[in-house]
């Protein structure tokens, strides 16, 4: 597949600042309490032992999964890396810069594996992602800008996501209607407040007061300049914002496709709203017991948990755990160090490597492809892709 290289709107101009931000020292506390939870649950294991899943039957399970759900989870996970991937390309383009999308994919891949091997992944991520943009051309205040909007408009769609599912759920129905009808009475009373010159007037100083409040802080100040600044260069369309929620939706979509296919595919019973509340469930879960970098542990228990709790066997419910996490963590973070690797050693891999390893690239894609009639991934971005400034 032929791509275009990377070329930047000359218009933009390089700023000062070459780093999103300076790397904050996890604190004692923090690390102390993290070691803790860690040698609790290592405390714990012999007495929960009897209760976890029998290694013999869920490996039974796993191997007898249908081969075409296996499909689509392995095409699940790679069309959810493929969105993320677009919409990063999309915003960068929105700002003038141009970038293959190989490029784009390799980034994101590489992105991905930091975030969710690594101590402190999402914020080395971060860092990381930051650095490829500028290596492209982007303007530091265009890259952060472009990871700001980006984490907004994948916040935003996360959160129609689970509503919908909620609302779709019959048992969660009518809590999730019930907040909706507080917001949407809160919405009306602001609605007419603002009719009213004098309410309208009290609520935008309140709402200024905030702002200022909030962007004055030394760490949050200098973050608020660059976006401000980042949105200026970017100024999208609502076109554009269109296509930017799209993706986002997708992005998240696929990935909740992989888990539902994983489940039916050892033949756990599932809705696609009961796996969508099952996929929300085990991000909460990862976020909120960070033990283990990218969520392990914490993810698997509650997805097995939560297939049980929805009538599912415990063998079974934990197959579908392992044949979803195989695809879309393993694997992916495979594929991510391996982009790693590719970005920053290109020039010193030997030629031979890289034409093997490209050739073997595109026609795994090429294979998916033509399973699914479709092209679900870009292949990994090879040196000649990658232009060191």
């Amino acid at each position: 597949m032929t791509e275009t290289t990377l070329t930047a709107t000359p218009t933009l101009t390089e700023a000062p600042v070459t780093t999103p931000a300076p790397r904050r020292r996890t604190s004692r506390f923090t690390r102390v309490l993290h070691w803790t939870m860690i040698a609790g649950l290592l405390a714990a294991l012999p007495f929960v032992y009897e209760e976890l899943p029998d290694v013999g039957a869920t490996w039974s399970a796993a191997t007898r999964a249908r081969p075409g759900w296996l499909l689509v989870v392995v095409a699940g996970s790679l069309a959810s890396m493929g969105m993320f991937a677009r919409l990063q390309r999309r915003m960068l383009r929105i700002g003038g810069l141009r970038i293959s999308l190989r490029r784009a994919a390799a980034i994101t891949y590489a992105g991905n594996a930091l975030s969710t091997t690594l101590p402190a992944g999402p914020a080395v991520s971060v860092v990381y992602t930051f650095h490829q943009f500028r290596r492209g051309g982007a303007p530091a205040r265009l890259a952060t800008a472009v990871i700001i909007l980006g984490g907004i408009v994948t916040t935003t769609a996360y959160t129609i996501i689970g509503l919908v599912a909620l609302v779709a759920e019959p048992h969660a129905r009518a809590f999730a209607l019930a907040g909706l009808a507080g917001l949407g009475a809160g919405a009306v009373a602001v609605g007419i407040a603002l009719w009213r010159p004098r309410s309208r007037a009290l609520l935008a100083a309140l709402a200024g007061r905030v702002w200022r409040a909030a962007t004055s802080h030394p760490r949050v100040a200098p973050w608020a300049a660059r976006l401000r600044d980042g949105f200026q260069m970017l100024r999208p369309t609502r076109y554009d914002w269109g296509a930017l929620l799209v993706l986002a939706l997708l992005n998240w979509a696929f990935d909740i496709l992989a888990l539902y296919a994983a489940a039916r595919a050892v033949g756990v019973p599932v809705s696609p709203e009961a796996a969508t509340i099952v996929y929300f469930a085990a991000q909460a879960a990862g976020s909120v017991l960070p033990v283990l970098p990218g969520g392990l542990g914490a993810i698997e228990s509650s997805m097995a948990a939560s297939l049980v709790a929805l009538g599912a066997a415990l063998a079974p419910a934990a197959a579908a755990v392992a044949v979803y996490r195989v695809a879309s963590y393993w694997a992916i973070v495979a594929i991510g160090w391996g982009a790693w690797l590719v970005l920053h050693e290109g020039p010193r891999v030997p030629a031979r490597v890289r034409a093997v390893s490209g050739r073997a690239a595109q026609a795994l894609c090429a294979a998916l492809a033509d399973l699914g009639r479709t092209q679900l991934c870009a292949p990994v971005a090879t040196s000649a892709d990658v232009r060191r400034p």
